[in-house]
């Protein structure tokens, strides 16, 4: 298996950032141009965790789970049936 790194540097904190990873609510194709209303579906949500299918027509969905306990640190785990990521985003002190 390939295995993937990168690194990116921003100045958005945790606070503008977070409701990307943890609103599924109406209109997230404004963030996300990838993932349609239509196409999202919450198979579960807690009140730091949630399992999500997202993607678009014409566009594979993704089913990823999130953990947003920790409010500087947002783990997603994505599964598909090739390939599997667990990006972190964290913000430097």
């Amino acid at each position: 298996m390939t295995t993937i790194r990168f690194h990116q540097t921003t100045t958005t904190t945790p606070r503008s950032s977070s409701p990307g990873f943890t609103d599924f609510g109406p209109g997230r194709s404004k963030l996300f141009k990838n993932s349609a209303d239509a196409y999202l579906k919450v198979h579960s949500q807690g009140r730091h965790e949630a399992d999500v299918t997202e993607g678009s027509g014409g566009v594979g969905s993704a089913s990823t789970t999130r953990d947003w306990s920790n409010p500087n640190h947002v783990m997603l785990t994505t599964t598909d049936p090739t390939s599997s990521a667990a990006p972190r985003v964290t913000p430097t002190p």
